[in-house]
């Protein structure tokens, strides 16, 4: 099974009379979809009441939930109290999460700084490492970290970074943006082989059932030369990619069952719709031809 659905809530959400993140799952059932990420971008701020309404709501739809953690989490910091922060974050997301039946926490590793990119990364794994002892201890070693590829030049979150992120430990399952691999190569990610070097990537690094199922993120995104992503697109957007169909082949071909999270700006449910019926089509015709 495939999960597609968007990261917070379109504008369409709002407009058709809905107010607060728990009416998503009625609001997402309206467009066939089945997942939904919630955004603590910003912070952790949910309170218990509003969890225990979007969880009933998801069962009764049908929807898989996943959470993103702060967007400010950092963990490559040089600095040790922002590292012990960014657990406390970590350990703060994954509680929420438990506590509205989501499986799964996106997490951003942070800039590399002015640090060797690869010294960067060890710090990064060292406190995953620790995040992950610190959900043990708190009994919320169940909930899934999914370490993200990144968009901006200068942050830690190559393809191969997060490849050695989740080597940290089986449990964890990367989170593939395409939109920030594109915007980091400048728009690189344009054919079929492009996107089947990252499943090839992915299989080399954490075998073929983990890889069946990694997390996912995508919308078109603007780059600049000199620093990669600058800003989230909607599908409606001709110029700058990148577009969905190569990945809905690769995810066919590989026999894969990821959750798909759209991030377009202010369209991100119509387009993840978009992205479900293209990857119907996409397997009615890969049936039709075998």
């Amino acid at each position: 099974m495939i999960w597609f659905g968007p990261a917070g809530s379109s504008e369409s959400f709002y407009a058709m009379g809905y107010k607060a993140a728990y009416q998503s799952p009625e609001y997402l059932a309206k467009f066939g979809l089945n997942a939904y990420e919630y955004q603590c971008g910003r912070g952790v701020r949910v309170s218990p009441e509003a969890a225990a309404k979007l969880k009933a709501g998801s069962r009764e739809h049908g929807i898989r939930l996943s959470l993103h953690s702060p967007y400010y989490i950092s963990l490559s910091s040089v600095e040790e109290e922002k590292r012990q922060g960014s657990i406390r974050y970590i350990l703060q997301s994954a509680a929420a999460a438990r506590l509205m039946g989501a499986g799964r926490v996106v997490v951003h590793s942070g800039s590399a700084a002015k640090l060797p990119r690869g010294e960067a990364l060890e710090l990064a794994k060292d406190t995953l490492r620790r995040a992950l002892d610190a959900l043990d201890a708190e009994g919320l070693g169940d909930i899934t970290l999914c370490p993200e590829t990144m968009g901006k030049l200068g942050q830690l979150g190559t393809l191969e970074e997060v490849m050695a992120l989740c080597g940290v430990d089986e449990r964890l399952i990367p989170c593939i943006d395409f939109g920030h691999l594109y915007a980091r190569t400048l728009g690189g990610l344009q054919t079929r082989e492009d996107f089947e070097a990252i499943f090839r990537t992915m299989d080399s690094a954490l075998g073929r059932d983990r890889m069946r199922v990694f997390h996912a993120h995508f919308s078109k995104i603007q780059y600049t030369e000199n620093g990669g992503e600058k800003m989230h697109l909607t599908f409606a957007d001709t110029r700058y990619g990148p577009e969905f169909e190569p990945l809905a082949e690769m995810i066919l071909r590989y026999g894969c069952s990821p959750v798909i999270i759209c991030e377009s700006a202010g369209t991100q449910a119509e387009d993840a719709a978009a992205m479900k019926t293209m990857y119907e089509a996409k397997k009615r015709q890969l049936e039709a031809a075998n």
